[in-house]
């Protein structure tokens, strides 16, 4: 195979605008992972296109993390195959060049400062040193440099991690989580450095559990639940379902449960209270009327703007009934 990357005997820079021009597109293709008789991830197939933030959602066990880690190469597919420009991870002769990549921001080893383990992955990629400088300050954290990891906040060890990622140029990001421990003056900071990344062409892949922030920084969201593909559309899409959203509230609201069914509106339980719930396919007019013939004053009664968050609990609220109703004893 043919070393498409190009070497220097003493590189002084990386810039991604020297690698030739490929495909950084992510392809997922009937791709599984089973432990045993456990399925993690269940026949994905999906793609990830360049110039644009894909969010990687799913509830906690629903196989992100794996399917991450087959993608880079850490996990081998029991089926299926994860591709990056074509091309397994593995398969491509200096793959940190073009994927920068970050799972687990604690994988740093505490007594080792921050420019020493930038300098381990820098001669273990064949990247020039100048980098360093370049990406610790790109992430902020150029006065921390010479601390060791172990005495990083988490948010400080997350944008370490970030740096590690960025290190060769890369023309895609994988990052699980990245936002954790981020204050909201980093979070802030991270989206316009993907949008700004993915902007340029790079393909950015991103699990979060912070919807409101992937509404804001995502364009396009995969959502997977119990390793299956459940949706694949754009941010707007996806949150544009739930704009028919009505949350409904009162002492005695759940009188009216029945009588909303049977004029077709569509109820689920907000919270742990049967007298809050949210409704659909039914107008808030109508809801009123329905309360009033059941003698029930309602204390709430607004339609909600379009939510990720809602569409996300939604789906994956769906998805465990289905296959809760498909489960036989």
């Amino acid at each position: 195979m043919t070393d498409t990357t190009p070497h220097s005997s003493n590189p002084a820079t990386l810039d991604r605008a020297t690698v030739p021009a490929i495909d950084g597109a992510i392809q997922i293709e009937h791709l599984s992972k089973s432990y045993g008789a456990t399925t993690v991830v269940d026949d994905l197939t999906f793609t990830v296109h360049p110039g644009t933030v894909t969010g990687f959602l799913g509830p906690n066990g629903a196989g992100k993390s794996t399917t991450m880690r087959m993608i880079l190469g850490l996990d081998r597919p029991s089926n299926g195959r994860a591709l990056i420009g074509g091309r397994p991870y593995a398969q491509w002769p200096s793959p940190t060049r073009l994927v920068g990549s970050l799972l687990d921001a604690s994988a740093i080893h505490p007594g080792r400062t921050a420019r020493a383990h930038l300098s381990w992955i820098a001669r273990s990629s064949a990247v020039p040193a100048s980098r360093i400088d370049t990406v610790l300050d790109r992430v902020g954290i150029a006065d921390a440099a010479d601390r060791p990891a172990g005495g990083l906040s988490l948010g400080m060890r997350q944008r370490l991690g970030l740096a590690g990622a960025l290190l060769g140029d890369p023309r895609v990001l994988i990052l699980d989580e990245p936002l954790n421990g981020l204050d909201p003056e980093g979070i802030v900071w991270l989206r316009h450095l993907l949008k700004d990344f993915a902007e340029t062409g790079g393909t950015v892949l991103l699990s979060s559990h912070l919807m409101n922030e992937m509404q804001a920084t995502a364009d396009h969201v995969v959502v997977i639940a119990q390793g299956r593909l459940i949706a694949d559309v754009s941010v707007a899409e996806l949150a544009a379902r739930t704009s028919g959203t009505i949350h409904v509230g009162g002492d005695g609201a759940a009188q009216i449960i029945d009588a909303l069914a049977k004029r077709g509106g569509h109820v689920e339980n907000a919270d742990d209270s049967p007298d809050r719930f949210t409704v659909t396919g039914i107008d808030p007019a109508e809801i009123n009327r329905i309360a009033w013939s059941h003698d029930v004053t309602l204390r709430e009664l607004a339609r909600t703007g379009a939510s990720l968050e809602t569409a996300f609990l939604t789906l994956t609220h769906d998805q465990d009934r289905r296959t809760t109703k498909g489960t036989t004893s």
